[in-house]
């Protein structure tokens, strides 16, 4: 893969109105998607484009409907709703693409542009590259329809309710009466969704953070701040916690008791039950590098395997799709369940989890214990930038002391974040107290060298 300078690992990110998160980013690149998926026959090719609640989304929008619309695309505007809205609308309505104007768990002044094909699933790389291509250089500038081959823009009018009702064929027949469940909606995309659903379903509901200034999306709220979702069902005694990011792709769950679950745990339970009732394809279950080595103990366990993949849902999804297998997801949270969507949701997540308890009858905090840990220590550093590692010689030289010390029985992981200027480090093994003195140690010289 050459080096991107616009994508990274989830389409392109920054800070909101700085380069490349920019109106005229945002139009180069609607101009090169309309132009990279135009059709034959003088059919226009059609994009719905979502977002969430940020001040400056309806900035990017405008400028990625005016790229599309100067190409000849239709543009369908959903408004604001998750980004996994956005990958089952382009099904429903059979639209060509999708864009998501969204900076996901980032804070407020940052946004982005995520892209989805026709078929709901995240372009990969090479079409990405293609785009970046595309929006460099002048190939897309000779495209200038006019009069009635200008693009056309309209809004769905039911966008959230479309995606509110396929998410709940994802759990047909379940009842959620007796349960008192609160939602952590981040300010963000789900405020409409998530509880709309659960209260069709039948659930007593408690809803914070559901009203957006523009600026207050991931603020001390969300999956980002665990805190809040366990104060919250301390405070309300709820049988569970659900707490999303701002755009709704990913899911953090905190049991009864106020303890929060990670992805792992998530993937352990609904891995466990998808290979009890035959539903787990290929009886494989796929995560990340940055996944607990107990969920590959569990699943082995449980008459399954784990295969393992780079961090980043895309990547889930592509090895999902490669090997046809129906469940994965990461350790931050993102769910995909190929049998009820294209891309990490969190809302179908957690009905899925829902559905688990109401069929067992177990609370939460039972639910989680299936999964044992190896302690890990991990280390997220803010960096001013982002060389090489090997190219740092007292990290790479502490790195290479630790892989020694744990001697096979652990492993380490030491990568740069596609999404954020931040270096992340994670070390697994049997020691708590060892790996979390490499790890302090590794940390400062990363601190040292390239700290921001």
């Amino acid at each position: 893969m050459s080096e991107r300078r616009l994508f990274g690992t989830d389409g392109i990110r920054g800070v909101a109105n700085v380069h490349p998160v920019t109106p005229e980013t945002a139009l180069r690149l609607g101009r090169a998607l309309g132009f990279l998926l135009r059709k034959d026959g003088g059919q226009r090719p059609r994009f719905v484009i979502g977002r969430d609640t940020r001040r400056s989304g309806p900035m990017l929008e405008a400028a990625m409907v005016a790229g599309l619309n100067s190409v000849g695309a239709d543009v369908l505007l959903a408004g604001v709703v998750p980004t996994p809205a956005v990958a089952c609308l382009v099904r429903e309505l059979g639209a060509d693409g999708g864009v998501v104007i969204s900076a996901s768990h980032n804070p407020a002044a940052d946004n982005g542009l995520k892209l989805f094909g026709g078929d709901g699933y995240k372009f990969d790389d090479a079409v990405q590259e293609r785009l970046e291509e595309l929006i460099l250089s002048t190939e897309i500038d000779v495209e200038r329809p006019v009069e009635g081959n200008v693009g056309t823009m309209e809004h769905i009018p039911d966008a959230s309710e479309l995606y509110e009702a396929l998410a709940a064929e994802s759990v047909p027949g379940m009842s959620l009466h007796g349960l008192r469940i609160v939602v952590d909606c981040a300010n963000g995309a789900s405020y409409r969704t998530t509880p709309a659903v659960l209260r069709k379903l039948g659930a007593t509901l408690s809803v914070f953070h559901a009203e957006s200034d523009g600026m207050n999306i991931n603020r001390e709220c969300g999956s980002t701040h665990p805190e809040e979702i366990s104060r919250l069902v301390r405070e309300t005694e709820a049988h569970i916690g659900i707490s999303h990011d701002g755009d709704a792709d990913r899911l953090l769950l905190c049991d009864e008791r106020g303890e929060v679950l990670d992805g792992d745990e998530l993937l352990a339970m609904t891995g466990l039950d998808a290979l009890r009732r035959g539903t787990l394809a290929g009886k494989t279950l796929v995560a990340t590098v940055m996944s607990n080595l107990g969920l590959d103990e569990v699943i082995a366990a449980g008459g399954g395997k784990v295969i393992r993949t780079a961090v980043g849902d895309r990547y889930v999804v592509e090895a999902m799709r490669a090997g046809n297998f129906s469940v994965g997801g990461e350790q931050s949270g993102h769910m995909i369940f190929r049998d009820h969507g294209t891309t990490g949701d969190g809302l179908i997540a957690a009905l899925q989890i829902l559905r688990i308890m109401t069929e067992s009858g177990r609370p939460l905090s039972e639910l989680r214990r299936v999964l044992k840990k190896y302690p890990q220590a991990q280390r997220n550093l803010r960096v001013k930038e982002k060389p090489p590692i090997d190219s740092l010689k007292e990290v790479s030289s502490l790195v290479g002391e630790t892989e020694s010390a744990l001697a096979g029985k652990g492993r380490l992981l030491l990568r740069y974040s596609g999404t954020e200027p931040k270096v992340r480090l994670l070390i697994e093994g049997a020691d708590e107290a060892m790996i979390n003195e490499w790890a302090d140690k590794i940390a400062a010289a990363l601190t040292a060298a390239i700290g921001d």
